[in-house]
């Protein structure tokens, strides 16, 4: 998220696409109603049925699952044929003079750019991006074309790239109404006027597709066009669907990157310390000071076992082996018995992960299977659900009670990135432990075992420095928050901020973006609570915000090339002359000594261009532009790209696992999409233990419009059966049951002259709780985005029918 909460105040008009943030998202709402009220924003609602928030807005557009690109790119080409993007901004701040390789191309038939080859080993395409790259002089400089006028300028290929994406196809391939289409378009472009904010806001009605990345991509281009990024009231902000989901990611929680977005070494390329930072340090930019961090790093987790002459433990720290550690790619391994066991912390794939069923049937390959919840959930219980015998299943179960958030402390990072201290509001109950002590016992006693007995690369278990202990057998969380804040080795002391740590091991961190949100024991940061008086509601005296309490970044953005705000009226930074810095109501986005020169060629400092990426040469494996495929189930063709069908690049795990056929289609003829809904919250294992929560909403349901209802024959309150390709009624198969919802939310969608009916379902059941039903990611599908592999749970295919 670029920006934060409070600053939704700021903007003028705001696009949700992908969320449905009235519902899912609260406090995001009341700074949006905010604006509305105090200075007559207004609230474009993208969505394929009229949620909560589609209800209050005032531009409504219904799409089709699965068609954001395509929707994104009528914007963008909007923009361009009206003129409506920020021409200064745009021709400064971006790539958009930047000339790309004359051998670049895009073929509008087949739908592939330029160096597409066969990969095999994914069952998928992949590019070769030689001839996507810029064009350089001899000493390496990019080639730039100041007018933007040369045809292979990024600004022209865009121009030429999105021309396709009309009001009339995008109409035909989304099925929204032309009219709504045209009216959010000029209400959302009309921010690319200087000192106007658009604030474009996503959630996972963008990123779970196979072309998620790129979904997201369409925003950042949106915005840079607009010039809303780094200014106040704008950017592009992810909501958040729980209070630390940012802080997991920062902490990587994921497989491919470290902490800080560094990424996971592989042990093919980066076979030693220094092959990782000459191959992954850039030449400019930010990013140049990665072997502060990554040293640092090391430090943190091998202590004083970290020395220059081992490469400071680099050699212990595990590396990608060139497999998928993905959550399909796992899965599929597992059915393959090649996973032994799994440790599953506060998560539920047996009922959040796509293709649950098949996922249910490979954790009985599993040997041992730990869950730490509060709850005893699906995954653990996996052997009671659907078509189990226990009697043939040898895995055995290990459950360890967790604490819920307020019944543990510790810092939690929100969607706008800021770092806020949670304290205590009462004691877990009975046995129950907070994660924290739990992974602390844990690793002391496999420290001790493998110090003791050895093992398979011991090092990289007994060389790791943990030293956590508190009194009275608890963790002492100051010890946890020092070591990420970063402290220098010499003498123990926190360093104040990441522009302390240094390469030679004299300082370690955790985690550098969080440098400085713990660097005073007394009055630390994250715990501050100093509320702004007066001001644009920054609060930079609330919480601490990575980066180094930065509330918006890329603030250099938000200022003329003479440092002067776009907007007087909301001035994020400026260039103050006397003094010959930058000061203003938030942390400038610019390092202190730079020049008022060097600041305006470099205001987006974390890239090696300095300028903001229109167009992606690099970053993402599908494409430096965003062009829309379908989604891997659907019911029409590519219209833009006649002989493209879902992303090239998205691996295909499984075979014969999407509906393909013309004959399969008429089995599975409806467009559905899941979601969350206010009452219960993710897989339900909480939410579905407290009564109160289930008398709001006691039963799993399909939303249905009046239109389907009438043609299969079903009323508001019958059960139904819910089919697709991965479950469906046929032997020993079934499909789930839900009770249908027969609604005005959902409406026929016209997609290139024929009606098409969408469904919807949430997906917060399961064979556990107070509340059971049926698991509606039985019914998803294993495919993932090409770049993250995160799944397909929003478009699919299915047949609904009423049960016999």
């Amino acid at each position: 998220m670029t920006n934060h909460w409070t600053d939704y105040q700021h903007s003028d008009v705001f696009m949700n696409i992908g969320g449905n943030t009235a519902e899912n998202h609260p406090i995001s709402m009341k700074w949006i109603e905010k604006a509305r009220e105090t200075k007559g924003a207004k609230l474009i609602a993208v969505d394929p049925r009229i949620s909560r928030t589609a209800a209050v807005a005032d531009v409504y557009v219904s799409i089709r699952p699965g068609t954001n690109i395509a929707y994104l790119g009528g914007l963008i080409n909007y923009i361009f044929e009206n003129e409506r993007y920020h021409q200064e901004y745009v021709a400064n701040y971006t790539n958009a003079s930047y000339l790309i390789n004359e051998n670049f191309s895009f073929d509008e038939t087949t739908g592939l750019f330029n160096g597409a080859e066969d990969d095999p080993v994914r069952n998928a395409t992949k590019y070769n991006t030689e001839s996507w790259q810029y064009q350089r002089d001899a000493d390496g400089n990019a080639l730039k074309d100041p007018a933007m006028e040369d045809p292979n300028c990024v600004l022209q290929l865009m121009k030429n790239h999105y021309r396709m994406y009309t009001i009339d196809n995008v109409s035909k391939i989304t099925g929204a109404d032309p009219a709504a289409l045209t009216e959010s378009y000029d209400l959302f472009s009309s921010t690319g006027e200087p000192g106007k904010a658009g604030n474009l806001l996503y959630a996972m009605g963008i990123t779970q597709f196979t072309h998620g990345a790129q979904n997201v991509r369409s925003c950042a281009i949106v915005q840079l066009l607009l010039g809303n990024m780094g200014i106040a009231g704008g950017g592009v902000n992810a909501q958040r669907g729980q209070s630390n989901v940012q802080g997991s990611t920062d902490m990587a929680i994921l497989y491919h990157i470290l902490p800080g977005y560094m990424g996971t070494p592989q042990q093919a390329a980066h076979p030693t310390l220094e092959d990782y930072l000459v191959k992954e340090t850039p030449a400019a930019g930010w990013w140049t000071n990665k072997p502060k961090y990554l040293v640092s790093l090391l430090k943190a987790f091998y202590g004083d076992e970290a020395t220059a002459a081992n490469e400071f433990g680099y050699q212990w720290m595990p590396k990608l082996d060139g497999l998928d550690h993905s959550h399909i790619a796992q899965y599929k391994d597992m059915g393959e018995g090649k996973v032994e066991g799994m440790f599953c912390w506060a998560d539920n794939p047996a009922v959040s992960g796509p293709s649950a069923a098949n996922k249910r049937n490979y954790q009985k390959n599993l040997k041992w299977l730990v869950s730490v919840d509060v709850f005893e959930n699906e995954t653990a219980s996996f052997w009671h659900g659907p078509g189990m015998n226990p009697a043939e299943i040898d895995t055995e179960v290990f459950i360890l009670p967790g604490a819920i958030g307020y019944e543990k402390e510790g810092s939690k990072a929100n969607s706008g990135r800021w770092i806020q201290w949670g304290w205590q509001a009462q004691k877990p109950p009975g046995d129950s432990k907070s994660d924290l002590w739990i992974v602390n016992e844990l690793f002391k006693r496999i420290q001790s075992i493998y110090s003791a007995e050895g093992g398979v690369v011991p090092d990289a278990i007994t060389k790791m420095f943990w030293d956590y202990d508190g009194p009275d057998g608890e963790v002492d969380i100051v010890k946890v928050c020092k070591d990420i804040n970063g402290y220098r080795t010499t003498d123990g002391s926190l360093v104040t901020n990441f522009v302390g740590l240094q390469a030679d091991g004299s300082t370690a961190c955790g985690n550098w973006l969080y440098s400085g949100y713990y660097n005073n024991y007394e009055k630390p940061a994250t715990k501050s609570r100093v509320k702004e008086k007066e001001g644009l509601g920054f609060n930079l005296g609330w919480s601490f915000a990575w980066p180094l309490n930065r509330r918006i970044v890329y603030n250099r953005a938000s200022a003329d090339l003479e440092g002067k705000p776009w907007n007087p009226d909301a001035p994020v930074v400026w260039w103050d002359e006397a003094q010959q810095k930058w000061v203003g109501n938030d942390i400038p986005d610019i390092p202190g000594s730079w020049t008022l020169e060097q600041s305006t060629e470099n205001p987006f400092i974390m890239l090696p261009e300095g300028v903001g990426r229109l167009y992606s040469h690099s970053a993402l494996k599908d494409g430096p532009l965003p062009a829309h495929y379908e989604p891997a189930e659907s019911l029409v063709p590519n219209l833009l790209y006649p002989q493209a069908t879902y992303n090239p690049v998205s691996q295909r795990f499984y075979a014969d696992h999407t509906v393909e056929t013309a004959e399969e289609r008429e089995r599975y003829p409806y467009i559905i999409t899941t979601y969350r809904i206010v009452e219960h919250f993710q897989t339900g294992i909480v939410t579905r233990n407290l009564p109160w929560l289930n008398e709001l909403m006691p039963e799993l349901f399909i939303e249905i419009s009046e239109e389907l209802a009438d043609e299969i024959g079903v009323n508001n309150g019958d059960k139904v059966i819910i089919e697709s390709k991965r479950l469906f009624k046929d032997g020993d198969q079934s499909g789930i049951e839900a009770k249908a919802c027969i609604t005005k939310r959902f409406k026929p969608m016209v997609i290139d002259g024929e009606a098409r009916h969408v469904v919807g379902m949430p997906w917060h059941w399961g064979f556990k709780g107070m509340s059971t039903g049926s698991v509606t990611n039985d019914l998803t599908a294993s495919v993932g985005d090409a770049n993250t592999t995160i799944p397909e749970y929003k478009a699919f295919l299915c047949n609904v029918r009423r049960a016999v």
